[in-house]
């Protein structure tokens, strides 16, 4: 299939178990249909914007929209690459990775969740690593970064897990009380120190240029890219 006019619809990230892929509009229905069915227990919110209240439709489509909304609102200069994460064919969660003023500041963000039925399988740190082998081996990243709410233990042992080190605190309103997040910052050292995982990048030549990226140093061919095995 041409991608001539959305390149970023070829871009593929392959683990030894995982697909991470722009999703097409039978996938986005899929990837919808996967956080209507619950992201977590329903006395807890993780995430800083509360995107999963709402009954099980609802929280559908604001995943459909939201995606959609990424490639419409993308620019070189700031942009979120929504990614479906496939296990067996199968999409099972979303892993996200933004970028603003990248050529400049080469500094990326990761967020991401998982559907109910697929946690506690070590897939969370699988997608996460596949997301930063993007970012420092195809990009050139010199950091990223993410944040957890304190008492998230299952994200911040995926963080600790991939070399992360802690970054300070912060405190955000959710659902009207106060909570604190712990940021957590990733440098390149830290990143090759803990490869664990092999990870193989496919099309991201056609469409570096659309994250203010150039290759050079510290990036490396999209066709075939391993990490440590």
């Amino acid at each position: 299939m041409s991608h001539r006019h959305w390149p970023l619809h070829g871009l593929r990230i392959r683990t030894p178990r995982l697909e991470l892929r722009l999703p097409d509009e039978a996938l986005l229905d899929a990837l919808a249909s996967v956080a209507a069915g619950g992201v977590h227990a329903p006395d807890r919110m993780p995430f800083t914007y509360p995107w999963t209240d709402g009954g099980p439709d609802e929280v559908g489509r604001s995943v459909f929209q939201h995606v959609l909304g990424t490639i419409a609102g993308w620019t070189p200069q700031e942009w979120t690459l929504s990614l479906a994460v496939l296990h067996e064919g199968e999409v099972v969660g979303r892993q996200d990775v933004m970028g603003r003023e990248f050529g400049v500041r080469r500094e990326v963000v990761t967020g991401s969740w998982l559907g109910l039925a697929h946690q506690g399988q070590g897939i969370g740190t699988e997608m996460r690593a596949a997301a930063l082998h993007l970012a420092f081996a195809g990009l050139g990243a010199r950091y990223a970064v993410s944040d957890a709410m304190t008492d998230n233990h299952r994200s911040l042992g995926v963080s600790r897990r991939l070399g992360y080190a802690p970054d300070g605190l912060q405190v955000q309103v959710v659902r009207g009380a106060a909570v604190t997040l712990q940021r957590l910052r990733l440098d390149r050292a830290g990143w090759e120190e803990h490869r664990t995982v092999d990870v193989t990048l496919e099309g991201l030549d056609a469409c570096r240029a659309d994250f203010g990226a150039q290759a050079g140093p510290g990036t490396q061919s999209s066709t075939v890219t391993t990490g440590q095995g």
